[in-house]
């Protein structure tokens, strides 16, 4: 029975002591390492032999009490040193949970869920040519109104074209005014003309010439207005065009983005800048199927940002998303701030929980409390302490606790929130110890 006791206090130890016994039942070893003659050490290599017939009682009692002992010690620190040794050397296993920062508005909470700030109106205007930037009117962070100026491309070129069609509309145009002031003259040619004629002083065929000749000036001059009106059409293409080497801001907003440099080439495949609206920030949250019918369009919130832990935001669900994604068993849920949001910017992570009732001014006054669950403190020389996982290794901090809170008791000093820490850490646990995360089953 002492054995079986033995056996389950330490198991290593009763092996190495099992071991140890059928070992010195061995004759074989009484041959090889017992010798009461001489000193194994010094004996010849090429000697040794086993010997099959072999007295077990060689040596006498003493020797084998003797050997018995020593080989009890031997196993009896190896018990004693097993769980430091295995702990310096093998990862432990280990659950994980973490320091929590809990509101007032914890306990009407329904659901809780993550996600991201995102700016409903966006705007990425870029040029409709390909082109040379000349100048950018604007850096990363400027605020700008609709149809402010944003860049110009290099125009010289499109200038040229404008001033070379203009010359060629007012040339087309004083070649009109030539055919009319010649028309103007033969007119008065032709009714001269036609009075001699009636008198029988000139022959008609003058006449008849003149009067072809009208004809032709005539459509000289409509085919000089038609010049005139090609090319002035011409002009307006080219002024057009030249608008379009300026990029303007479509949107009132604020540049996300850094625009490119004086200099580089830039066409209608990329645009030039980012511009977001922050009045229209809303966090996209993806809540799970299973509990969508908790949440209803309008339902108070509560947002946290990662950026500020110690900060709340009142909000409420906008919009419910018609598209389930499949590979999650998630629908996103947009939820607006109605508290003002400043320095709240684009992409910064976000919690958001759906409460049952509206959050009032006093309730977002109070702070919220750090909270270590109660399963994850230990003590440690008589002060309490938590274990930090660190880079697959445990670091002991001491922590200063105040009244429970549900599961767990006010941190008054200790890590921050989100810090990962041991939970149900054992009594063999010490600081500095390789640990691994058990597998979730």
């Amino acid at each position: 029975m002492a054995a079986s006791v033995a056996r389950e206090l330490a198991p290593e130890a009763w092996f190495i002591a099992n071991v140890s016994v059928q070992l010195l039942s061995s004759p074989w070893i009484w041959s090889v390492v017992v010798d009461p003659v001489g000193n194994p050490l010094s004996q010849d290599l090429a000697s040794l032999k086993i010997q099959r017939d072999v007295d077990p009682d060689r040596g006498g009692p003493a020797r084998i009490i003797t050997l018995v002992l020593i080989l009890a010690a031997v196993a009896g620190g190896g018990a004693v040193a097993y769980p430091r040794l295995k702990g310096a050397v093998f990862k432990t296993e280990i659950g994980m949970t973490e320091i929590a920062l809990i509101s007032p508005a914890q306990s009407s909470i329904t659901v809780t869920s993550t996600g991201y700030v995102v700016p409903q109106i966006i705007a990425r205007p870029g040029a409709k040519i390909l082109g040379r930037i000349a100048r950018i009117a604007v850096k990363e962070g400027s605020i700008v109104k609709s149809g402010d100026l944003l860049a110009e491309l290099e125009d010289a070129d499109q200038k040229s074209q404008i001033a070379w069609a203009d010359a060629r509309a007012a040339a087309s145009r004083a070649r009109a005014e030539a055919s009319r002031a010649n028309i103007a003259e033969l007119t008065q040619q032709i009714a001269r003309e036609k009075s001699l004629v009636e008198k029988g002083v000139s022959g008609r065929a003058v006449l008849d010439d003149m009067t072809l000749r009208q004809k032709a000036l005539e459509q000289a001059a409509r085919a000089g207005d038609a010049e005139v009106r090609a090319a002035a059409s011409e002009v307006t293409s080219l002024r057009v065009l030249l608008k379009d080497r300026v990029i303007l801001a479509p949107i009132d907003g604020t540049v996300l983005t850094k625009p490119p440099e004086v200099g580089e080439l830039i066409g209608p495949q990329a645009p030039l800048v980012e511009i977001a609206d922050f009045r229209s920030l809303l966090v996209e949250t993806d809540v799970p199927e299973a509990r969508l019918h908790l949440v209803k369009p309008g339902a108070p919130c509560e947002i946290v940002l990662d950026a500020y832990p110690s900060k709340r935001y009142r909000g409420a669900a906008a919009e419910i998303g018609k598209r389930v994604n499949r590979a999650k068993a998630t629908i996103v849920i947009k939820v607006k701030f109605t508290d003002p949001v400043e320095d709240v910017l684009p992409e910064m992570a976000a919690r958001v929980s759906f409460l049952a009732q509206e959050l009032s001014a006093e309730a977002m006054k109070e702070p919220p409390k750090q909270v270590v669950p109660a399963s994850a403190i230990a003590e440690r020389a008589g002060a309490k302490v938590v274990f930090v996982v660190d880079q697959e290794k445990v670091r002991m901090v001491p922590i200063t606790v105040g009244a429970a809170l549900g599961s767990g008791f006010e941190l008054k000093s200790g890590p921050p929130p989100g810090t990962k820490i041991v939970n149900q850490p054992s009594a063999q646990l010490s600081d500095g110890q390789k640990v691994k995360e058990k597998e979730k089953e």
